[in-house]
């Protein structure tokens, strides 16, 4: 066992605050380091002299590695080509002679490794880790020839565990593409005597803005756009107006409305209720017409592709998107009879469970091949090689 700043070169970079700008040189934090790899989404630029600056202390080279000292601990990278970049809240490992860079990439990227720097972590509103605390970090090093054949194994491991988990994430999206596939089809493939409508014509919005500090709206349950699943139509985290503390205007809807976020409509966030409650004044509790529409056909039109569309193009504005009434109540269809809609609702209800068991064991596969990495990682660095 060695501490880590007895094989390694362990620095961070600027703690200052220098003037971004449009272009220059990217300037990497914790933030831009994810799944071994560095993110440039959102990337904050800096001059040449600033970089110059910063590189006096941190120079990155290849063959060393970023590691996040700040928030989501960890994420370690190895810079395999040439650096145009500087650091800052990131610690800097420039790996000694006695160690392989992907060597210390694994094992700072296992999971009890992680575990136990999150657990010793300072900081309450953010967690961190200091230089200090690293340097003095364990680390079980075998010789090179054995570091390289650990790595050798787990090279081969994780291959075979990554074209797995990919196969089972096409598989996934397949699975979700079959159900949307159907459902387009349905919208873009008419029958002939089915009418041309708005949405107007087939639904209405009755609610009106109550005060959920009332007595009797107190114990309803709440549903603001962030209660709803984006595109999958479920609820999570709800909570009544009492626990939320309610004080601003919302509307009353019921078990036969379909709630539809007019915030940022291609999230596609909808959902239809077995219960009565309330809903934020950014969503729209859609009443549909007995004779015209059932409530599942709407919650699927609005979940369609072609509406969809049509809301985006209708938001497109400064700030927030946002679809308004006259905009959403504008929106053509074709729409078919009731008992027409019922057998497309039941075959449509049909394929979805379908789906949703194909995505359920998919999802779970994708788990437990993430679960397989964090077992083959400890048993690399705890001496059990020949179980892989």
């Amino acid at each position: 066992m060695k501490t880590i700043g007895e094989v390694c070169d362990v620095r961070d970079g600027t703690h200052d605050s220098p003037k971004y700008q449009d272009e220059g040189y990217p300037l990497i934090t914790s933030k831009n380091l994810k799944n071994g790899k560095i993110v440039y989404n959102k990337v904050k630029y800096i001059s040449e002299n600033d970089f110059k600056h910063i590189n006096k202390r941190s120079k990155v080279d290849i063959g060393d590695i970023l590691f996040a000292m700040i928030g989501t601990i960890g994420n370690p990278v190895v810079v395999v080509n040439k650096p145009n970049y500087a650091i800052k809240n990131v610690a800097l490992f420039k790996v000694g002679e006695l160690l392989d860079s992907n060597y210390l990439k694994y094992y700072l990227s296992s999971q009890f490794v992680i575990d136990k720097m999150q657990r010793e972590a300072k900081g309450t509103t953010q967690k961190f880790v200091g230089l200090g605390y690293l340097r003095k970090f364990s680390i079980p090093l075998p010789p090179l020839t054995q570091q390289k054949q650990i790595l050798a194994i787990l090279d081969k491991a994780f291959a075979a565990i990554d074209t797995a988990k990919a196969n089972a994430e096409q598989n996934l999206q397949n699975a979700k593409e079959l159900f949307e596939s159907y459902l387009q089809n349905v919208f873009e493939n008419k029958g002939e005597d089915w009418e041309e409508k708005k949405l107007d014509e087939v639904c209405e919005i009755t609610s009106k803005l109550i005060d959920p500090k009332e007595s009797e709206y107190q114990n309803l349950i709440h549903i603001g756009a962030g209660n709803i699943v984006s595109e999958k139509g479920t609820l999570i985290k709800l909570k009544t107006a009492k626990e939320e503390k309610l004080i601003s205007g919302k509307f009353l809807f019921d078990e036969s409305m379909v709630l539809y976020s007019k915030i940022r409509p291609y999230l596609m966030k909808i959902v239809k209720c077995e219960f009565k409650g309330l809903c934020s004044a950014d969503i729209y509790p859609l009443v549909p017409f007995k004779n015209k529409i059932t409530q599942s056909f709407l919650y699927h039109l609005l979940s369609s592709n072609h509406f969809t569309e049509y809301a985006i193009k209708g938001s497109q504005r400064a700030g927030m998107p946002k679809v308004n009434r006259k905009h959403l109540f504008d929106f053509s269809f074709y729409c078919p009879s009731i008992e027409e809609q019922k057998q497309i609702i039941r075959k449509l209800d049909s394929l979805s469970a379908e789906t949703k068991k194909l995505e359920s064991i998919y999802t779970q596969k994708i788990a437990d091949l993430e679960e397989m990495k964090k077992s083959v990682l400890q048993k690399a660095f705890s001496g059990q090689l020949s179980e892989l």
